[in-house]
């Protein structure tokens, strides 16, 4: 039973990393690591209306504005790695 679950849960823990890219493996390093999440984040304050509008609002922005400024971030959402990251 013990063995059943280890299969289990390998077959899930794959079939969530082929549908969010962004989880990564042991070889991911952190600057890789803060570029999905930031992009991640990004992505869905864009698909999301309401979340969008909101910021949209704080920032004192139009809408349209606001959305290609987070879709320009996204290109390059972290800054660049340093000689200590590498």
């Amino acid at each position: 039973m013990v063995s059943a679950d280890k299969v289990r849960e390998q077959q899930v823990y794959d079939q969530l990393k082929s549908r969010h890219i962004g989880l990564g493996d042991s070889n991911t390093t952190k600057h890789e690591w803060m570029t999905n999440v930031h992009r991640d984040s990004y992505a869905s304050v864009v698909g999301h209306p309401a979340l969008l509008e909101y910021l949209a609002i704080a920032h004192d922005k139009p809408k349209v504005q606001l959305k290609e400024e987070l879709i320009m971030k996204m290109v390059k959402p972290c800054a660049p790695i340093t000689k200590s990251e590498q």
